[in-house]
């Protein structure tokens, strides 16, 4: 988005900088806040949620922020914030409550701890950038609707791969060509894979351990892809995804897909194994203008019917702030639900499990994610991968088995609960 740089470096030269809370200072935290303090002229980290200062403290102090003041009430932070003091706080409210902060990141990667906090900001007029696919992918629509009831803007963002598709879908759009494949092109899939398997590469990288799970399982590219498919009406070809194992450029899918299928079905997302260029995204789009399809071919794009969009990269924390500045400054979203959801992510028994069991969370031992069809979901009765964490099961579940709302007992008094209803009424 080149003129956001521009806007960033008026708001700078005025010495008013768009003032940003980040909530979870983890991997990816730390990064956007050390791209913020050093890399982005126009913008402030006024504030680091956390629930163990110590790793707040350590984002601040990686960037090279050496002071800052610690916070438990909104009327502080408030005060903090309009006199130039970074602050710390445990208390999400702290935050979304407090006046002068412009737009809240939420990148804890936590359904039901995001929810709140997404709620909170909203009720309090702020916009929401998402690191937190998993939180959209579960009650994005609901949490939208609240967003244009108050005003503000919910949204996911730019670098993570779903909003790098979403950035080339409206490219593709803009130059006149109908998206119909949205891709995620990834290195590694085994949906058994768990906390102990991945140990090792977690800590090269310094990650977590169900963090990284998640992205080996197949949970993080359900959630990927189901958002993408809400933000463009798209679906999917089946449930979890063609998923091909594809060891050639992904310019070679152009072949791979029927166009009238594609058609008749608005769009499927989709993801490959092994392609290049890894680890970046694709986006397959058709032109019915044959004279368009002559200038196509003749800019080396071939002769259709399907021409092929990538982007090798996704950059991540880099990109964040340019999404806090497009709502802050542009009331542009990178990308929201359309309306009611096109995709859900649904949970599936990674190993046995056994009657009496209490579900871990994300990214854990005992399941793991697949994108189906909303429909579907709501038909047979699917359980969102979203509300599974301390889901006690009713029965045995084997292997590989789809859970279902029948299977388990709910925690009582949540939130993403709640909402999950709410959502389900908007689209009654």
């Amino acid at each position: 988005m080149i003129i956001v740089d521009t806007a960033l470096a008026k708001r700078e030269a005025e010495g008013n900088p768009v003032r940003v809370a980040l909530v979870g200072a983890g991997f990816m935290g730390r990064g956007f806040v050390n791209q913020v303090v050093n890399s982005v002229p126009g913008m402030v980290v006024a504030a680091i949620v956390n629930r163990t200062q110590a790793n707040a403290e350590r984002a601040y102090t990686e960037a090279g922020v050496t002071s800052w003041e610690v916070t438990e009430t909104a009327e502080a932070t408030s005060k903090a914030v309009a006199a130039g003091t970074p602050v710390i706080t445990s208390n999400y409210a702290a935050v979304t409550e407090a006046e002068g902060i412009d737009a809240i990141v939420e990148a804890t990667g936590n359904v039901e701890y995001g929810a709140h906090v997404v709620t909170s900001a909203i009720e309090f007029g702020k916009h929401v950038v998402l690191l937190n696919a998993e939180v959209d992918g579960t009650v994005g629509s609901a949490l939208k609707a609240r967003a244009d009831a108050k005003g503000v803007i919910v949204t996911g963002c730019d670098g993570d791969q779903p909003g790098v598709q979403m950035n080339l879908v409206r490219f593709v759009k803009s130059i006149g060509l109908t998206p119909l494949v949205c891709g995620n092109i990834k290195g590694l899939q085994d949906e058994y894979r768990n906390p102990t398997t991945q140990e090792g590469f977690a800590k090269q990288w310094g990650q977590d351990p169900h963090m990284v799970t998640s992205f080996a399982d197949g949970t993080k590219i359900s959630f990927e892809q189901a958002i993408v498919a809400n933000a463009t009406g798209m679906t999917v070809e089946k449930r979890g995804m063609r998923g091909a194992d594809h060891r050639a450029h992904v310019d070679e899918l152009t072949k791979a897909y029927d166009v009238e299928e594609l058609k008749a079905a608005g769009g499927y997302v989709d993801y490959v194994v092994g392609s290049q260029p890894g680890p970046g995204v694709f986006v397959l789009a058709t032109h019915d203008d044959p004279k368009q399809k002559h200038y196509l071919n003749l800019y080396k794009l071939g002769e259709g019917p399907l021409y092929s969009f990538y982007t090798p990269y996704h950059l991540c924390h880099f990109e964040v702030p340019l999404s806090v500045a497009r709502a802050v400054l542009f009331n542009d979203a990178v990308m929201q639900p359309l309306g009611a959801p096109t995709v859900e992510v649904v949970a599936v028994a990674k190993r046995d499990l056994k009657a009496g069991q209490t579900i871990d969370g994300l990214g854990g031992y005992d399941t793991y994610s697949v994108a189906e069809k909303a429909s579907v979901t709501k038909d047979e009765n699917l359980l969102p991968m979203g509300v599974t964490e301390g889901c006690v099961l009713l029965r045995d579940v084997a292997k590989d088995e789809v859970l279902t709302y029948a299977d388990v007992t709910l925690p009582e008094g949540r939130l993403i609960d709640q909402l999950r209803i709410e959502q389900a009424n908007l689209f009654a």
